[in-house]
């Protein structure tokens, strides 16, 4: 007998051993996709809301639509259709952007130019990103790619540490000696190696990454993107221009300084450069 706050019913011995075998499916299919059903809780989910015995066509229905939302909420939407071109003018808030009339789409909305040019490198860090996302082509709208140049000024110039939230990114050098690397999540280990025109690096989704030039001459790579608009958190601008500021306690302690040294590196990364 099962209970819960809403209902106590008898689970027959003919349904318990298919719900038995069904965790054991869950758990191989759990390996693989994340979002599955924890076998611990199991019983607990089918039994909600329900007052009689449930059949193990409504389990194995229930357990279906988990598993097609985790692939679902795994990338970018798939599309239902050729193109969805980003109707930027609508004041409606989705998850992505709202389909423009495909009657009035033009080829402009497919079509960016610019991407030849250099970006200006004279700045701190030596370096300058062309992002080339949904913002700039309506087009990619639901397409789940976009791309982008980064130019890094000769000998140490800088596309410093951050991450894409939502994307994975696949870079190209096409000029330039370049020396690049991600970091793990726990145990934190970095994977780096010096590229040179014509090699291919990839950085996946979520992890700190950088790219540094090291040669005699202006770096260029290019970039794709497994997202319409991967976003950017770049992380000394996040963690010490943040608006408004994290706490010097948290900051201090977080990172073993004092917090003169905490007031310091908040001068180097005022609010208003943050991403």
């Amino acid at each position: 007998m099962v209970s819960s706050s809403h209902s106590t019913f008898q689970i027959s011995p003919n349904t318990a051993t298919r719900i038995d075998r069904f965790k054991t499916l869950n758990t191989l299919y759990n390996t693989h996709h994340p979002y599955a059903i924890a076998p611990q809780y199991f019983t607990q989910i089918i039994n909600f809301h329900y007052t009689s015995e449930m059949t193990f066509y409504n389990v194995f229905l229930f357990a279906l639509l988990v598993f097609a939302s985790s692939q679902a909420f795994a990338s970018d939407p798939s599309q239902l259709q050729d193109f969805c071109v980003a109707d930027n003018t609508s004041q409606v808030i989705v998850n992505g952007l709202v389909c423009k009339n495909p009657n009035v789409v033009t080829p402009k909305d497919f079509f960016f130019q610019g991407l030849d040019k250099a970006g200006n490198t004279a700045n701190k860090l030596g370096s300058s990103v062309n992002r080339v996302n949904v913002d700039k082509i309506p087009g990619l709208n639901t397409l789940g790619v976009s791309i982008a140049r980064i130019d890094i000024a000769p000998y140490g110039g800088l596309n410093t540490l951050h991450f894409h939230p939502r994307a994975s990114e696949i870079a190209t050098v096409i000029e330039g000696t370049v020396y690049v690397g991600f970091v793990t999540s726990d145990p934190n280990k970095l994977f780096a190696k010096v590229l040179n025109k014509g090699d291919v690096y990839v950085f996946p989704q979520g992890l700190i990454h950088f790219e540094f030039n090291i040669g005699p001459v202006p770096a260029v790579v290019l970039s794709g993107f497994s997202s319409q608009n991967p976003g950017v958190v770049t992380i000394a601008n996040a963690v010490f221009g943040s608006n408004p500021y994290i706490s010097d306690d948290v900051l201090a302690k977080a990172f073993q300084l004092d917090k003169k040294t905490v007031d310091w590196l908040k001068a180097q990364f005022p609010i208003s450069s943050a991403y």
